[in-house]
């Protein structure tokens, strides 16, 4: 069930040489992903697809363009969630952290807790799949107004994350 929540992070994170070495090792997993639904895979294979086409400085010049250059676009949910200045934010990351520490989940690369990709790997951790639905959950809100602003622009990103966001507001996660 969460090995899609590691993909989605694997292709929601900023591209590396790493990455477009394994497309193949991507790309024979998503068939393999029982429990997710034709469209889904669709999905997956056809933003494969399309940035294995590209060079990796240009897969990377596409994600600054589509998540680093607008703030509308930014991966880090709280951003969505609260004003820049709102105080509830700074104890939001923090109580985030904490959670991630009490679980023994290490945040590596220097990123902050809120960021999608890295909650999507927190999630393909967890063994218990309605506290995995739990916590997606809580990520929708923002994913759906990442997603809206994504599909504005006719990002190649938006299927994802929109994506994230329909996972997010379903009611069970098969087994």
């Amino acid at each position: 069930m969460t090995q899609v929540y590691k993909v989605l992070s694997i292709l929601l994170e900023y591209p590396t040489k790493d990455l477009v070495t394994h497309w193949d090792d991507i790309n024979q997993l998503i068939p393999e992903l029982a429990d997710l639904t034709t469209e889904d895979k669709n999905i997956l294979s056809g933003f494969t697809h399309w940035a294995s086409a590209l060079s990796l400085t240009k897969f990377q010049a596409e994600y600054v363009n589509n998540f680093d250059m607008t703030a509308a676009n930014s991966l880090y949910l709280t951003y969505h969630l609260f004003d820049e200045q709102d105080r509830d934010r700074g104890p939001a990351l923090i109580e985030l952290t904490e959670l991630y520490k009490k679980t023994g989940f290490e945040i590596g690369s220097g990123e902050l807790p809120d960021y999608l990709p890295l909650i999507l790997e927190y999630i393909s951790t967890m063994d218990d799949k309605a506290s995995a639905l739990s916590f997606l959950q809580q990520t929708a809100q923002a994913a759906d107004i990442i997603a809206s602003n994504l599909e504005k622009n006719e990002s190649p990103y938006a299927p994802l994350v929109k994506m994230v966001a329909r996972h997010g507001h379903v009611e069970d996660i098969a087994a």
